[in-house]
């Protein structure tokens, strides 16, 4: 199977969209992240939580599990935010994404219960796809979330670059993973010359990549195919835990 493990989905960016564009690539499914403009307002740094916003952002996260209640092979990922909603977890998400960028709102790191959901995800083997500043990815990492299965996406361009990633050295660690959304071939070359094939997911980003394109950079690989089906799709539905 192939899977895009990268993938934004919700109202305003349905999957009768993405669905086509899946389909005409010979891709067989997709781990779903709700658009970040469903879970806080990114564009205002001094954006402080409200009650309306938390109920948009449960609106979004919960979509996105009937979705895979409809459509084969969607594995809905939980986005979370500065209420860390710990009674999320009791659904059946199949992994977390944990996203800001640098000039966007900040997450609390030092709120309690950042440390208890942490704990709770890492307890249930989520995977996180986690997008954030280098010094807030190499404090999560390495402080954090030690115990947690951690994905850093687009081969760490935005999360303070692939050189940058790779020189700190977390990638090294058992449980630190990466995905080739937007990322360039010769930085796909790269992590997997040194950390080989079973670290690396296919993703693409979409709406921002284009599933096909994306996944014929993994194809134009010269690789033994069964390495090239891992990335493609065995890594993640093998961290997923879904038999493959």
């Amino acid at each position: 199977m192939i899977i895009d493990s990268h993938i934004h989905c919700g109202k305003d960016l349905p999957f009768r969209i993405i669905s086509p564009l899946l389909k005409k690539a010979g891709i067989d499914g997709a781990c779903v992240f709700a658009p970040v403009e469903d879970i806080y307002d990114r564009y205002d740094p001094y954006f402080t939580d409200t009650p309306e916003w938390k109920i948009h952002r449960k609106e979004a996260n919960r979509y996105l599990l009937k979705l895979s209640q409809t459509e084969a092979n969607i594995f809905p990922y939980l986005f979370v935010w500065n209420d860390f909603d710990y009674d999320e977890l009791s659904f059946e998400y199949k992994g977390i994404k944990w996203h800001r960028h640098v000039d966007e709102p900040v997450y609390n790191y030092k709120d309690k219960r950042c440390s208890e959901i942490i704990d709770r995800i890492s307890k249930l083997k989520l995977p996180i796809v986690f997008e954030e500043s280098l010094e807030n990815t190499l404090f999560f990492v390495n402080e954090l979330a030690t115990d947690a299965n951690i994905i850093i996406p687009h081969l760490g361009m935005l999360n303070g670059g692939f050189y940058s990633i790779d020189a700190s050295g977390i990638w090294r660690k058992d449980n630190v993973y990466a995905d080739t959304a937007l990322a360039p071939l010769q930085h796909i070359r790269d992590f997997i010359n040194k950390y080989g094939s079973a670290k690396l997911f296919f993703g693409s980003d979409f709406p921002f990549g284009e599933p096909g394109r994306e996944l014929q950079k993994i194809q134009a690989l010269h690789l033994p195919e069964e390495e090239k089906a891992a990335i493609m799709g065995g890594n993640i539905l093998r961290m997923l835990k879904l038999g493959y």
